[in-house]
């Protein structure tokens, strides 16, 4: 395998001048440029990564952090991030939670993992950390991303949706078809996206004068089995409802397969709602109407504010993020039987 010392020899350079026209930087006369890409072409030459970091000083990867792998929700995040960056020539490297340790200590050790491999910035998705945590990490501070959380004095470096926006979006699509009986079905309560969301939820149900103590609410992983455990409990508890909220799409899946399993028909019986609109509510049974949340847009803003940070490149950085409802078939109007009971004027 051909090296820079071989490019050099050829070409009747110095290894200096060699380099310089490999990394692009640095003044080299336009002849002797020439050459060298000529005994670059001659000698197929390709500089290792390790090479290249080191005549640029940047080692052309960005670490991400997340704190699972797996279920459909962090999927597309990673595929719209490794999409943004081998756009512009980059790589990611993926840390992702585990150990024994709690979700804080993962998530510091995975971003201390990927600071040591020398990633250029940080793209990080993760609740678990504190204010004091992110000034422990020094200079890449500068460099660090935030997806979904916001850190105090942090606020242009962090790209988060209006949760309790979209949770008062789900609230009203539910009013609107008369529903007045509800259940939830959380996620964590020490997830803050999550508080905020059903907190969002309750508080537009208590504009319409549904009192959100009456409604009855569990808490999940945000995980199917999470779901499916939770509408178990709901309708062993033979508390009344007509409309299920979800605090996250995979909690609706699991809810609906258990609604299912025992012949309570969505959206017949029991109309579901879930969160985020990622790909499972497409191909759930029925298609699970969702609060869309704009995951790639918000994603690819926050790479792309990265990049700008790291490499000095001039990308549009998006800072708005509409929320919506996408419709499909796991949402209708009030069973008939309970229609005339339930059914009230909304006040504006």
């Amino acid at each position: 395998m051909a090296t820079i010392k071989d490019v050099a020899s050829l070409a009747g350079v110095g290894v200096g001048t060699a380099s310089r026209v490999v990394s692009g930087k640095g003044a080299v006369a336009p002849a002797t440029a020439e050459r060298v890409r000529k005994a670059i072409e001659a000698l197929n030459f390709r500089p290792s990564h390790v090479a290249r970091s080191l005549l640029s000083g940047v080692s052309q990867m960005i670490g991400v952090y997340i704190p699972l792998l797996e279920g459909t929700f962090y999927t597309p995040i990673l595929s719209a991030i490794n999409a943004q960056l081998r756009a512009s020539g980059l790589h990611m490297v993926v840390a992702f939670g585990c150990g024994d340790g709690d979700a804080r200590s993962q998530a510091m050790e995975g971003i201390r993992f990927l600071i040591e491999r020398d990633c250029d910035g940080l793209l990080i998705m993760t609740d678990a950390l504190r204010d004091s945590d992110i000034a422990t990490l020094g200079d890449a501070r500068s460099k660090l991303a935030v997806l979904n959380f916001d850190f105090a004095g942090m606020q242009a470096q962090c790209f988060t949706p209006d949760h309790r926006l979209g949770g008062a979006l789900a609230a009203q699509s539910l009013l609107k078809f008369g529903h007045r009986k509800y259940a939830v079905i959380a996620g964590p309560a020490s997830s803050p996206d999550n508080v905020a969301r059903v907190d969002g939820f309750m508080q537009e149900l208590a504009r319409y004068g549904v009192d959100p103590l009456q409604v009855a609410t569990q808490e999940s992983d945000f995980s199917p089995a999470g779901g499916w455990a939770c509408a178990r409990s709901l309708i062993a508890s033979g508390y009344e409802f007509t409309a299920l909220f979800c605090a996250n799409d995979e909690t609706a899946v699991g809810a609906l397969a258990y609604l299912q399993s025992v012949g309570i028909a969505v959206p017949a019986a029991i109309s579901v709602m879930g969160y985020d609109d990622t790909h499972s509510a497409k191909y759930s049974a029925p298609q699970l109407t969702s609060v869309h949340i704009p995951w790639p847009e918000i994603t690819r803003s926050a790479a792309r504010w990265l990049l700008n940070q790291c490499y000095g490149s001039n990308h549009e950085v998006l800072r708005e993020f509409p929320i919506s409802v996408t419709w499909r078939a796991s949402v209708a109007g009030v069973p008939v039987a309970q229609e005339s009971a339930s059914r009230m004027p909304l006040r504006a």
